[in-house]
């Protein structure tokens, strides 16, 4: 397949790419086939450059090139993005993995992180300054996808969503001017940005308020795939009315091998992942009426907190096929409980599983408008994913995945968490921003009225 890039005049990209610090890869060189890989081994795209980024001049070199040529551009930066939106067919490749750095700042616990840091950087230096800034259950996702989309993870109802802890940007416009945006310069920027995605600019750096966090009391606690219901339903009950420092999302799982014990493995459960962040003397009192729900399995133990991040790194690595389904939701009502008991009782592979992530506590304290993120008055973020490593498997984890959110759907709010989301066009776009939609177009059309960054969960540019 002929790449876009390779019919621009050879002069001219050899131009280009002699003034980028971090270099190019184009379709004939050597590693460009590494290159195209991202995390969901499902996504096969071809661009036809990437522009491998090391500082703030080499983004805005990238930005203008792609613009002055008209090029379909594509930002990547821990390449985890669901529907692969982090690449593009033929276009160019803004590749921020080389604009590392995390930088904590004593005086008044923030942290500096670069546009392409993963989160297990950032929970590495944070650390040893007994500090955290919630962020995701994985730590190989990048910092930029995560909290541009809202941040959903184990620290949610202690410390709210990633995008509560974002103080300021720095960042890369559609023309190629650099700024800086926090609540006093280009602040309907700043609002955008938490929770808006990556439609208004390549963010070279993020400053987050870190938060005092040593170790969490945390790990799982698993019951037959059968009592589903049941502990959905004590579940719904109890999550919203613990104390903040409490947070455990619910799931529907295979255990697909080690840690876990031999005998647990390739069966079905419902289990929930705790982390408690009010310290190891009071965890006995606060687990107590979970142990009384009598778990077939728990793991239960002091931790340090990067320890819970990484837990599931070794079993959901790089590479392997994902297909996503997602949405909000407010009750567990009895239709909707049977459906993940009777879903869950039919996972096609091991490693495919549903979440639904618990949004209460300081997750909901913000109002609806205050930030993008629209649904701060559901009380669960679902995802459901079929994953393998085994391509001949994606038609069966596909249709699973597409049963199990259909099932649901009816019974959701309409919308989903934007980072849970595949490429699902518009109307899904609209129905997740809601009532902040409009306002967000009206930002884009301010900062990116070409629809520049498109490649993305995208907003539209208001008329």
């Amino acid at each position: 397949m002929t790449r876009k890039v390779v019919e621009l005049d050879q002069a001219v990209v050899e131009q280009f790419a002699a003034g980028v610090r971090g270099g190019v890869v184009l379709p004939n060189d050597p590693d460009y086939s590494e290159e195209c890989k991202v995390f969901n081994g499902m996504i096969h795209k071809h661009p036809g450059m990437f522009v491998k980024c090391v500082d703030v001049a080499d983004v805005i070199s990238a930005v203008n090139f792609g613009r002055d040529q008209d090029l379909l551009v594509a930002v990547r930066g821990g390449g985890h993005n669901a529907g692969g939106l982090g690449v593009c067919n033929d276009g160019l490749v803004i590749d921020l993995a080389g604009l590392k750095f995390v930088r904590v700042d004593t005086k008044d616990n923030t942290v500096r992180v670069g546009g392409g840091n993963v989160w297990g950087e950032v929970d590495h230096a944070t650390h040893a300054f007994g500090l955290a800034v919630p962020a995701g259950i994985i730590s190989t996702t990048g910092v930029g996808g995560l909290t541009l989309g809202g941040g959903v993870g184990h620290l949610s109802r202690k410390f709210g969503l990633t995008i509560d802890s974002l103080l300021e940007a720095d960042m890369v416009l559609a023309d190629g001017s650099f700024v800086t945006v926090n609540a006093n310069e280009h602040p309907d920027l700043y609002w955008a940005i938490r929770g808006g995605g990556g439609n208004f600019g390549v963010v070279t750096s993020f400053k987050f308020q870190g938060h005092p966090l040593k170790n969490v009391f945390a790990g799982p606690t698993l019951w037959p795939v059968e009592k589903t219901v049941e502990i959905m339903e004590w579940y719904h009950q109890f999550i919203h009315q613990a104390p903040d420092d409490l947070n455990g999302f619910i799931a529907t799982m295979i255990i697909p091998g080690p840690p876990f014990p031999e005998e647990l493995h390739g069966k079905k459960f419902c289990g929930i992942v705790w982390c408690y962040t009010g310290g190891t003397e009071k965890a006995k009192d606060v687990f107590a009426p979970v142990l009384a729900k009598e778990p077939l399995f728990e793991h239960l133990g002091e931790m340090p907190y990067p320890m819970l991040q990484s837990l599931f790194d070794p079993l959901l690595g790089p590479g392997l096929q994902w297909y996503w389904r997602a949405d909000f939701f407010d009750e567990l009502g009895p239709e909707v409980c049977q459906s993940h008991q009777e879903f869950g009782s039919s996972i096609p592979t091991p490693l495919s599983q549903m979440h639904l992530y618990p949004i209460s506590g300081a997750a909901a304290k913000n109002g609806k408008d205050e930030t993008p993120w629209a649904y701060r008055h559901a009380k669960y973020a679902g995802v459901i994913v079929g994953v393998d490593p085994e391509p001949e498997k994606t038609e069966q984890i596909t249709q699973w995945c597409k049963n199990y959110w259909e099932a649901l759907h009816p019974y959701s709010l309409g919308g989903a968490y934007s980072n849970f989301m595949m490429d699902e066009g518009q109307d899904r776009v609209k129905a997740s921003y809601r009532q902040n939609y409009d306002r967000l177009a009206k930002i884009k059309k301010k900062y990116d009225p070409t629809n520049f960054f498109r490649v993305n969960q995208n907003i539209q540019p208001a008329n």
